[in-house]
């Protein structure tokens, strides 16, 4: 059997033609384009599907569906993307219109909850229940494994983890709120809090880094730390911290077996989780009574959501 699963990203959509056994046989790419509307979106979303089974060699009849995973509000029952700002979507039906290209099923999920998907099935939480993903990047984006299944909440649209408050009447978040999770813990907050450490330290090796880069970016601040400037080990501990407390409120609500990190920022590895997770083990709920669960990194990469795409069209 074969399937195929289609990963939307802000910049790019990934494409992979996958087996029964989650191997990925063929990839293929294009840009988003995102100032576009969704219908020529769903071409491109058409014509990759085509170029992986002539890549493979197979007619489009022998698939057994295709999966998508999107950013935004998705409506999974309706294959509609509700809103997804990066995408320039609002109420997009995106299953049916790719209907009119593609014979066969086709299925419509959120991108972290397919990444999410991926990871237990294949990565770093293979075999584990009851699990939470967590992507770093522009935003937050969280996915909630209950009982080996996508906990979408009611209309398909749950799980947007990173709205949470930690904060009341705190940062401003481009959700249109203030006090959001991913105003604090994102890879994007973190440039901003790299550069208001910047600001408020002139000799920070901070400077220095930024300059080598060419920019202030979301490994800026680790650089510095691990060559032990003051402010940047400050920084680090700001933001492990205003990472961590998100977390814990999962761990209180949910207590995952495992927490898996994925996105750029957990590229900083095991110094980097190890510091989350004993955060996160010190302050959760119950730490004296019950084991808090382990944070990980995420062991798929970019293949997460192609992957998790591809088992919504499994079934999986």
């Amino acid at each position: 059997m074969f399937v195929v699963g289609i990963d939307i990203g802000g910049m790019t959509i990934k494409a992979g033609l996958i087996d029964e056994n989650g191997k990925i046989l063929q990839k293929a790419v294009c840009d988003t384009l995102p100032e576009r509307n969704y219908k020529e979106i769903v071409k491109d979303l058409s014509k990759l599907v085509h170029t992986l089974c002539e890549k493979q060699g197979i007619s489009i009849d022998v698939l057994g569906g295709v999966g998508i995973g999107s950013p935004g509000a998705i409506d999974c029952n309706k294959g509609i993307i509700v809103y997804a700002g990066n995408l320039n979507c609002k109420n997009a039906p995106l299953v049916q219109e790719l209907g009119k290209y593609i014979n066969v099923p086709i299925y419509l999920g959120n991108d972290a909850d397919c990444a999410a998907l991926g990871e237990t099935k294949y990565g770093s939480g293979e075999g584990v229940a009851n699990a939470i993903m967590v992507t770093l990047g522009t935003g937050i984006g969280t996915g909630f494994i209950i009982n080996n299944q996508i906990l979408q909440g009611g209309l398909g649209i749950g799980g947007e983890g990173g709205h949470i408050c930690i904060e009341v009447d705190g940062q401003q978040c481009t959700c249109g709120e203030k006090g959001c999770w991913e105003a604090y813990a994102s890879a994007t907050a973190l440039i901003r809090l790299t550069k208001e450490a910047m600001a408020k330290d002139k000799n920070s090796l901070l400077h220095k880094v930024a300059s080598e880069q060419g920019e202030v970016n979301g490994r800026t601040s680790f650089i510095a730390y691990k060559k032990g400037d003051k402010t940047a080990i400050e920084l680090v501990n700001k933001y492990v911290k205003y990472l961590a407390t998100g977390l814990i409120s999962y761990v209180n609500v949910f207590r995952p077996q495992i927490i898996i990190l994925g996105g750029g920022v957990s590229n900083e590895g095991e110094y980097f989780i190890k510091m989350v997770e004993d955060y996160v083990k010190e302050h959760a709920f119950g730490k004296s009574f019950n084991k808090i669960c382990k944070i990980v990194g995420a062991t798929l990469g970019n293949d997460a959501g192609i992957i998790g795409a591809g088992m919504l069209a499994m079934g999986k």
